[in-house]
């Protein structure tokens, strides 16, 4: 925890991303306690996603605890739009950006959420399943800052759940105990209470401790490639009419892993497409297997040879 408020000065305002559970309620006792050595301001941000009869009492309750522990609460409501991905993903798109907001507001120099090394080990496993490639069992990155400078902190990724619930009876905090984490309609709950048991007691302990490792080793990889990519980027990458241009000389010489994450970061920054695997290999095909095939379709824009380059258009 000490570690990762250090490179907040103190003084500074930060936001506690409060739900009332076991995990947010440790974290804003444990924030609240390192405050006040270093007096910095912390303030709560409850979101009520209105998903549930008892969604405002619950936020409400969650705010009052906040209270007792010397903390400064704010409650929002949110609208929970319908969502192909689910429910939990259209709680989330909801969520992040009214706690957005809200730092903005408070003029806070990090967001503080609750994340365990369990909700990790989750994460990992939840990516594993949807054969994502490397990027998704990254997990959860322990600091992230977005472009409006928003800096999100999870300071507990080191910890176990058990911990937060066994620090919570100890000191005395009721956590609120969502209904929804029980719920076997979300893949992340069948995860933690059928697959994450499963695992324990075939391959034996230990298993969540070895998926948070595995994702750290992962962001680290990841880290290093995207230096390299960057620095390869500047030298191959050419503004075209409507678009941008790779050179294909200068991607058929470099390895499959990385020519292909040059293709996917050519798309998502210039177009703000996410390509599938398919789609990349399909793009990689005219670097590595060209036949005068046409142009490939791709979320935003399109991709197609012309001479020695392979050139990203936007779509009309």
């Amino acid at each position: 925890m000490r570690t990762a408020l250090a490179s907040i000065p103190d003084g500074a305002v930060v936001i506690v991303a409060l739900s009332g559970g076991a995990d947010s309620l440790a974290l804003a006792a444990a924030t609240a306690f390192e405050a006040r050595s270093r007096g910095m301001q912390v303030t709560s941000a409850t979101i009520d996603h209105g998903l549930q009869d008892e969604s405002a009492d619950a936020a409400a309750s969650a705010a009052a605890k906040a209270e007792a522990l010397g903390i400064r609460s704010r409650v929002e409501r949110v609208q929970v739009a319908g969502s192909d991905a689910g429910t939990e993903a259209a709680a989330r798109d909801a969520r992040y950006p009214a706690l957005r907001r809200i730092a903005a507001e408070e003029r806070a120099a990090a967001v503080l959420l609750g994340h365990t090394l369990d909700d990790q080990a989750e994460t990992v496993l939840l990516g594993l399943a949807r054969g994502s490639g490397a990027a998704s069992l990254q997990g959860m990155a322990p600091r992230r800052e977005d472009e409006d400078g928003t800096v999100w902190l999870r300071p507990m990724l080191g910890v176990r759940r058990a911990t937060t619930e066994a620090f919570c009876a100890a000191s005395d905090l009721e956590p609120w105990h969502d209904p929804h984490n029980r719920e076997h309609r979300f893949a992340r709950v069948r995860v933690r209470e059928n697959v994450m048991p499963v695992l324990e007691a075939e391959l034996g302990p230990g298993i969540a401790e070895a998926l948070a490792r595995t994702a750290e080793q992962l962001r680290e990889d990841a880290e290093a490639f995207d230096e390299i990519i960057h620095e390869t980027i500047e030298d191959i990458v050419e503004h075209a009419e409507a678009g941008i241009s790779v050179s294909v000389a200068a991607l058929a010489a470099n390895p499959a892993a990385l020519r292909n994450r040059i293709i996917r970061l050519v798309a998502h920054s210039e177009f703000g497409a996410s390509l599938t695997r398919t789609q990349t290999l399909e793009v990689a095909r005219l670097v590595t297997d060209w036949s005068g095939q046409g142009p490939i379709d791709l979320p935003g824009c399109s991709a197609a040879r012309v001479g020695g380059r392979v050139v990203f258009t936007a779509r009309q």
